[in-house]
């Protein structure tokens, strides 16, 4: 399984987004985040996740005779570069975009179902806009975008933090017109 395919699943983005955020958990924690998977599929998946690099052992316990495994995301691991971003089918996109949507929506319907969910204390948002915008304005928009986030890239867990999702997506509506630059 090549790593991509190995990102791009709907439960391993799960697990990953659990871990995320320097979060350290055992397979027991990450099976209270996602109640809704199968204890079988969760555990399988984070032996994959395990086994090809993504996860590393933080620690390990001895419990009730058994070896318990504390495990972290390794970052570096779990990004999809730009070579390989380049490198990809349309239809590996299209799998790579339906696999993160069904991990938001997962993770969305977890948020919703846990106890005393509050989506406007919590400042739960989902909006959709168009702006237009040319090659050099997207990018200005998209590096404007990032230095908003990595001014927070860096917190970690803390009292009165939590984490949050979020998502951005940016594609085109409509073809491009005849005569336009591309990026």
């Amino acid at each position: 399984m090549d790593s991509l395919e190995l990102i791009l699943h709907p439960v391993r983005l799960r697990i990953m987004w659990a871990l995320s955020g320097g979060r350290v958990r055992t397979t027991s924690d990450i099976c209270e985040s996602l109640p809704d998977v199968p204890k079988t599929t969760l555990y399988r998946h984070v032996g994959l996740l395990a086994d090809a690099g993504l996860l590393e052992v933080a620690d390990e316990q001895r419990v009730r005779g058994m070896v318990e495994r504390h495990y972290r995301l390794r970052r570096d691991a779990t990004h999809i570069d730009l070579g390989t971003a380049r490198a990809m089918s349309l239809q590996d996109h299209r799998h790579g975009f339906a696999a993160a949507m069904a991990a938001l929506l997962a993770e969305f319907n977890a948020y919703l179902d846990r106890p005393g969910a509050d989506p406007e204390a919590d400042r739960v948002g989902y909006r959709q806009s168009t702006l237009w915008l040319g090659p050099e304005e997207m990018e200005e928009v998209a590096g404007e975008l990032l230095e908003v986030l990595r001014a927070r890239a860096g917190n970690g867990p803390a009292p009165g933090r939590r984490p949050y999702v979020i998502s951005g997506i940016f594609f085109p509506t409509e073809e491009r017109e005849p005569g336009d630059a591309g990026p």
